[in-house]
């Protein structure tokens, strides 16, 4: 099993679509948290210690990533799917758009 945790800003729609769709495939693990202050589920160092694969929605998150829990990332994998902050959860055109990235990613044939 691997662990996979998605990051975005308040976790209120891309990262929780992306752990729901790749909790669906066998061989993972999901988790989800955000970045913002005011997040939904803020990030904590137990989830970022915990994943073995960090996907974050933008090449912005990447660097709050790294500039808040640097220490603690390391040599774990870290990746930009580039998903623009403009869906609501589960939409149909987040899943189009995201489908592709996560298989892509995590080595899932379609």
């Amino acid at each position: 099993m691997k662990n996979v945790l998605f990051v975005c800003g308040k976790a209120r729609m891309r990262s929780p679509t992306a752990a729901d769709i790749v909790a669906e495939w066998p061989g993972f693990i999901t988790d989800f948290a955000g970045l913002s202050r005011d997040a939904d589920e803020m990030l904590s160092s137990e989830q970022v210690e915990w994943a073995d694969l960090i996907v974050v929605m933008d090449r912005r998150q990447k660097k709050r990533l790294n500039d808040q829990f640097g220490h603690l990332v390391g040599n774990t994998k870290t990746v930009v799917l580039g998903i623009p902050d403009r869906f609501e959860y589960m939409a149909p055109a987040l899943v189009d758009l995201m489908m592709p990235k996560l298989r892509q990613v995590l080595g899932v044939p379609d």
